[in-house]
């Protein structure tokens, strides 16, 4: 079994599964495209031909990922002329799925870069909650959905696996480990960032009632996980390990590191919005009336983030049983789906965007 003082949450299911399904962020994605236009737009370049570089935290599997950087490179082509270097590189945890990350960058007709042979993609495969890149070498840095992932569960979940879904001492264990994790991954970006820089991270939020707007999918999945239980297609040691190692952040949160003088690490807040993310699912199910439809697109966008994630407790798929893994996600995807589609409900949280700057200083601005 996993030990809660060190485990941390799997990578989404791979296989290019979260390229394809993973529709529900992409909404909150495209909220956030013209901060990153604005953002670069605005942006003191040097006179120099080294690389520009833009560091993708948190790629996944990249199909969410060429919206906003092939609109960066986009502008800069604008800005800097065609014959500049563009460096792009793609993070997340060693456990990813980067083959499809390679495949997408090579074959998919909406990737950046199509046709600039100037524009140089790379992966790296480290969690973002260490140095990832060397001291002020990023010029723009984006992360979509990515920082909720906690670098560590703080303990287990009694009768649930998702914090949400619980209160007390769990959750502000939760809470605790949620603001040490985004106070360190905003310095670590800050060491990252050349002066004149900018961060701009999409995140999950919390409504003002203190949900998040996923409690539904959550509730419904953990009853699931009780039949599994009762049916023996898992223990009940095995589901007493389950969690989900995610924190949606509410807007206090995201600007707690700058409430003292504006500043953190050098970095100062440029722009913060919420907005309400739409569920492509439900909005299709608006037109078509298609419950079955619905319950598999919301069943299918919670397999490929937190199936992996559930499945890591059990002791077959810790050992590398492949064909466990395929049959546990199978069997929860199918309860799910059905349960979502008798009780239909739209799946709406907040999503925060934030952009961050490091200010530059006056000779490297070339001011006089």
């Amino acid at each position: 079994m996993p030990n809660e003082t060190t485990w941390v949450s799997s990578a989404m299911e791979g296989n290019g599964a979260y390229n394809r399904h993973a529709k529900l962020q992409a909404e909150g994605i495209a909220l956030a495209l013209p901060h990153m236009e604005r953002a670069v737009a605005a942006m003191v370049f040097d006179s120099e031909s080294r690389p520009i570089v833009i560091a993708d935290y948190g790629s996944s599997q990249g199909k969410n990922s060429l919206p906003p950087i092939g609109l960066a490179v986009s502008v800069l082509r604008r800005r800097l002329g065609l014959d500049r270097p563009i460096m792009v590189c793609h993070i997340d945890r060693p456990s990813n799925d980067f083959n499809s990350l390679f495949e997408l960058l090579d074959t998919d007709p909406h990737r950046y870069g199509v046709d600039d042979p100037y524009v140089f993609p790379c992966a790296i495969g480290r969690s973002f909650y260490g140095s990832v890149l060397p001291p002020n070498s990023v010029d723009i840095g984006w992360s979509s959905f990515a920082a909720m992932w906690l670098s560590r569960v703080p303990a287990l979940i009694s009768n649930h696996f998702y914090a949400f879904g619980t209160t007390g001492a769990i959750r502000a264990a939760f809470e605790r480990q949620a603001a040490q994790d985004w106070e360190a991954f905003v310095a670590l970006r800050g060491a990252e960032l050349r002066p004149g820089g900018h961060l701009i991270v999409v995140a999950a939020g919390v409504h003002g009632d203190g949900k998040s707007g996923f409690e539904h999918i959550m509730n419904h999945a953990n009853q699931v996980l009780g039949e599994m239980v009762e049916e023996g297609a898992i223990t009940a040691g095995e589901r007493g390990h389950m969690v989900v190692g995610v924190w949606p952040r509410r807007k206090r949160e995201l600007l707690a590191p700058f409430r003292h003088d504006g500043r953190f690490h050098d970095l100062t807040v440029e722009h913060s919005d919420t907005w309400e993310l739409p569920d492509p699912a439900w909005r299709d199910y608006e037109q078509d009336g298609d419950r079955e439809a619905l319950g598999i697109k919301q069943a299918r966008f919670f397999r490929v983030i937190a199936i992996p994630s559930l499945a890591s407790a059990l002791t077959r798929v810790g050992a590398g049983d492949t064909a466990a893994f395929q049959a546990f996600a199978d069997r929860l995807e199918t309860g799910l789906r059905h349960r979502l589609a008798a009780q239909p409900r739209p799946l709406r949280g907040p999503v925060e965007t934030i952009v961050l700057a490091k200010r530059a200083t006056a000779q490297e601005r070339g001011d006089s």
